[in-house]
């Protein structure tokens, strides 16, 4: 498979149907890989695949570093596809803009990540070449999708919220989840507008909840689980929690799944007269 996503990449650099290639490459120890960029056909070699590429790597088409190299080719896992879905129906980038090379996928991460365990896209729903044998995508039921919130939704509302409390005391500011997160494409974040100050920049616990919950309800009904957010948050907020619990209700009234089909209007810019009407008082 790694043979067989080089010679795509060499292929595609080489005929100059791309300027550069995202994809992953070998880390600093062998537990780990790191996103790269090719841009020349000798170097291709540099391109690997293997259960650490866990790394959603669309989050790179909002980098002026990286749009300046030129037309890409992504090297996707179906999660991470799901991300260009919506990019598209968000009208952030354009379909002929981007070459995606799909690869079949069995999950990710020693031990298995915790988005593969509910994993439907194990071959991406989008995209220009396929790399690995393509794979029947059946839909894993609801509930068992969303088992991962099963011990918490146990909890009564006043132990949700001193559990977030506790959480999110634990927050530094560092950003590193918007950073991350494909989905948060803002040129100005509402975290840096202080006319009026939305949302105390500094780190204590009226401007960590206003940051966390903010954030969260702009990826609701977005988020298409990743889970970088919570990969690379240095003090462990578990805030795929708060964004899966998010995807559930937006999918339960809205019956709405991001990413997963073009032709699906989005949930949180669509009104239909049978829409739930419980939020009107």
């Amino acid at each position: 498979m790694i043979e067989e996503l080089r010679k795509k990449a060499e292929e595609l650099l080489k005929n100059d149907t791309v300027k550069v290639v995202f994809g992953y490459g070998e880390g600093s120890v062998p537990e780990r890989t790191r996103p790269v960029f090719i841009t020349k056909p000798e170097d291709v070699n540099k391109l690997t695949w293997n259960k650490y590429c866990v790394y959603n790597l669309t989050t790179y088409l909002k980098r002026q570093e990286t749009r300046k190299l030129g037309k890409p080719a992504l090297i996707l896992k179906g999660c991470d596809a799901r991300t260009i879905i919506v990019l598209l129906k968000e009208c952030q980038i354009k379909r002929e803009d981007v070459y995606i090379i799909g690869v079949t996928c069995d999950g990710v991460g020693d031990p298995l990540a915790e988005k593969c365990k509910a994993c439907d896209v194990h071959t991406p729903l989008i995209y220009d070449d396929l790399v690995g044998e393509k794979r029947e995508n059946k839909e894993v039921p609801f509930e068992e999708r969303y088992a991962e919130l099963d011990e918490y939704e146990k909890l009564g509302e006043k132990e949700k919220w001193e559990f977030w409390q506790k959480q999110f005391e634990k927050c530094i500011k560092c950003y590193a989840c918007s950073n991350i997160c494909p989905l948060c494409f803002c040129d100005r974040c509402i975290v840096e507008k202080n006319q009026p100050q939305w949302i105390d920049p500094s780190a204590h616990a009226r401007g960590n909840l206003s940051w966390n919950v903010t954030r969260a309800y702009h990826l609701a009904g977005r988020c298409i689980n990743c889970e970088e957010c919570q990969r690379v948050c240095p003090v462990d907020i578990p805030l795929n929690l708060l964004n899966k619990k998010l995807a559930k209700e937006a999918e339960r009234s809205f019956n709405y799944r991001p990413g997963y089909n073009i032709d699906d209007e989005l949930a949180m810019s669509t009104y239909k007269e049978d829409d739930e009407q419980e939020f009107f008082k």
